[in-house]
């Protein structure tokens, strides 16, 4: 399964197409904002917030009781926050920034109870309703960071 979430931001646009203008390859400048946007995301998972800075929904009672009273959502064994990833794609031209882990669509826009079927012993998948705990996205310090490296790949091209 994919899912996408477009960001599709005026300034950064612009000084991308600057970059490709000038005759530089994005390539090099969309791995670098990719290696920083994967280290964003995966402090996302220390701080249990997302990236507009709303701290995730606590786990419910009966996840607590289901977890050994771990209220901490999503950082049990701490897997979807050590399955962070990025890629430059499309011949070089887009950087995608996302998780391998089967569950991670789920955690990042939630689901309802018995959105996806029931199990073999006919119980709801899931059994309740998960929050939405966004953890893929862009924080305003990380477009400061993607128009400050986009920058230093333009001041490149022009030396």
């Amino acid at each position: 399964m994919r899912i996408v979430i477009d960001y599709d931001d005026r300034e950064v646009t612009s000084m991308l197409q600057r970059l490709i203008d000038a005759g530089g390859n994005p390539r090099p400048a969309l791995l670098e904002i990719g290696l920083e946007l994967q280290d964003s995301t995966i402090k996302r998972f220390a701080s249990e917030s997302g990236p507009d800075g709303m701290p995730w929904a606590r786990n419910s009672e009966v996840t607590k009781a289901r977890k050994g009273g771990r209220d901490q959502p999503l950082t049990g064994e701490g897997a979807l926050g050590k399955e962070i990833y990025y890629d430059v794609v499309d011949g070089g031209n887009t950087l995608e920034v996302g998780s391998v882990m089967e569950y991670a669509a789920t955690q990042q826009f939630g689901a309802k109870q018995g959105q996806f079927g029931r199990s073999k012993r006919n119980s709801p998948i899931p059994w309740g309703d998960i929050p939405a705990r966004p953890f893929i996205g862009i924080s305003d310090a990380d477009e400061e960071m993607i128009i400050k490296q986009i920058n230093l790949y333009l001041q490149d091209q022009i030396d």
